[in-house]
This record gives C-alpha cells, sequence and structure tokens, in this order.
C-alpha cells in the first residue's frame, strides 16, 4: 500500500520514484498513541516531480500515514463528543484490535 503512493505520484503526477530505492517502515509513536508509516529512501536521489526536484538523503523518509490507538474508554469519549453512541465493542482475545458500532445519540 505505501508504496503504491510513490506509483501513483509517477503515474498521476509524472514523478521519477524508483520504488525500488524506498523500503516502507512502520514506526509505533508511545507518545502519540499511533503506528506512522514512513518510506525511507535507501540512498541519495533526486526525484523529479513536474518542473520540480526533490532531493533526498540516505535514510530520509516521508511520512505518509498515522493510525491512532485507542483506548475502549477513549474511543467512546470521542463518539460521544462527536454525537455517536457505541452500541457494540467487539475485540481480540487480547483487547489490542477493536471494531466498534455506533448510533446517534
Amino acid at each position: 500500500f505505501n508504496l503504491n503512493l510513490l506509483r501513483r505520484i509517477n503515474r498521476e503526477l509524472g514523478a521519477s520514484f524508483d520504488l525500488q530505492t524506498f523500503r516502507h517502515e512502520a514506526r509505533w509513536n508511545e507518545g502519540e498513541s499511533r503506528v506512522e508509516m514512513h518510506l525511507v529512501s535507501e540512498q541519495a536521489q533526486s526525484i523529479g516531480i513536474g518542473s520540480e526536484i526533490i532531493d533526498f538523503v540516505e535514510g530520509e523518509t516521508i511520512h505518509t500515514e498515522n493510525s491512532r490507538k485507542f483506548t475502549p474508554e477513549q474511543m467512546e469519549g470521542l463518539c460521544a463528543q462527536a454525537g455517536w453512541q457505541v452500541t457494540k465493542h467487539y475485540s481480540d482475545a487480547q483487547d489490542l484490535f477493536s471494531i466498534v458500532t455506533l448510533t446517534l445519540k
């Protein structure tokens, strides 16, 4: 999925990303309680997008996505602030992942 972003930028914006020179990296950010998705440049390189040139140093990243993590209580609070009520909470055996169903208050 992450490398597909570069593929689409190449196709839709005429960029020159070489997908072989980037790798996907997921990082856990404890302070923000989120997983961050990055594309890491594996070498120094220059990428063209239209008339613009973007230079990357080896190890430089493109931060592409955040996936936030919430406790069930945090999720209920966020939903309530937006006018929703959690009606069902489905979770895995370790309570690491969940799906909730909501109804309008």
